[in-house]
């Protein structure tokens, strides 16, 4: 039987795989966010006939309007980033925050399990679509606000699940024991030995959001002609799929290698749990 590796060789390629994983995964995500800086042609301005082919005048083609595909491309990346990040931000915080504290007081506990039950049953449309109806000239931040409101209770009982071994632990015990605060408790005990669990979260929220924008976006709930977005200009160049389609797998490629890129990028530095669960079996 042959020895098993030592953790000292194991760690150095483990640590070169996950440092190569983020760089190249981020790329994209770098070159979205730069996009507007580097787009050859302005925004706004026709430069092709309507739906135009690929040529030398536009790489991608013209949309409905004959814009360069490419620099809009280019430019609505950025606006959905920030959305997004913005969501996947504030939701995480949130629930890291409440999902420790749940765990140290029964009663906020049922209140988390509670509220998150009555969110998971809501439809993201329907929640999206009445948070937008509620606020008239909302935009883009009355989708933002609709992510966060029907994410974060979902998000909380995912922490306070992860949480709910910890919260027996001995070292919490003691803590107890010596009348710690709840707060010091829940930030300084619990949450430091979530880090795997969180950085998962903020991917998945994040993602969730990149689709859930997205979505009211092609329905027009948020950002309206002529703004630069991807999922409007799925929507726009539609009918035009025939003629150009570039106006339409450009966009959509975009998403979904954004929700792609960030997966990547957030579950890389994660610990490796499948190596120790075959090895112990």
């Amino acid at each position: 039987m042959t020895a098993a590796p030592s953790v000292a060789t194991r760690r150095p390629s483990r640590r070169a795989r996950t440092v190569t994983l983020v760089t190249v995964a981020a790329l994209p995500l770098l070159l979205a966010l730069a996009g507007p800086l580097i787009a050859p042609q302005r925004l706004d301005t026709p430069v092709t006939a309507p739906f135009a082919t690929a040529g030398d005048g536009a790489v991608l083609g013209g949309d409905q309007l004959g814009r360069d595909v490419l620099s809009r491309v280019l430019h609505g990346g950025t606006p959905l980033i920030l959305g997004a990040l913005l969501v996947a931000v504030v939701t995480t915080v949130a629930a890291m925050l409440i999902g420790c504290l749940a765990v140290l007081r029964p009663r906020l506990g049922r209140a988390v399990e509670r509220s998150a039950d009555i969110a998971i049953l809501l439809p993201p449309l329907l929640g999206i679509m009445l948070i937008a109806l509620a606020w008239p000239g909302g935009g883009r931040w009355a989708v933002i606000a609709a992510a966060i409101v029907l994410g974060t209770p979902y998000a909380v009982r995912v922490v306070a699940a992860a949480a709910s071994p910890l919260a027996t632990a001995g070292y919490v015990e003691a803590a107890l024991g010596r009348g710690e605060p709840t707060a010091y408790i829940a930030l300084r005990e619990i949450l430091p030995n979530l880090r795997a669990t969180v950085l998962t979260l903020f991917g998945l929220r994040f993602v969730e959001a990149v689709y859930v924008i997205s979505m009211a976006g092609f329905l027009q709930i948020g950002p309206q002609p002529p703004a630069s977005d991807w999922s409007l200009m799925v929507r726009e160049n539609a009918p035009g799929i025939l003629l150009n389609p570039w106006g339409v797998i450009a966009p959509s490629l975009a998403i979904a290698l954004l929700a792609i890129t960030v997966n990547l990028v957030t579950l890389a530095p994660a610990p490796d749990t499948t190596t120790k669960a075959v090895t112990r079996a």
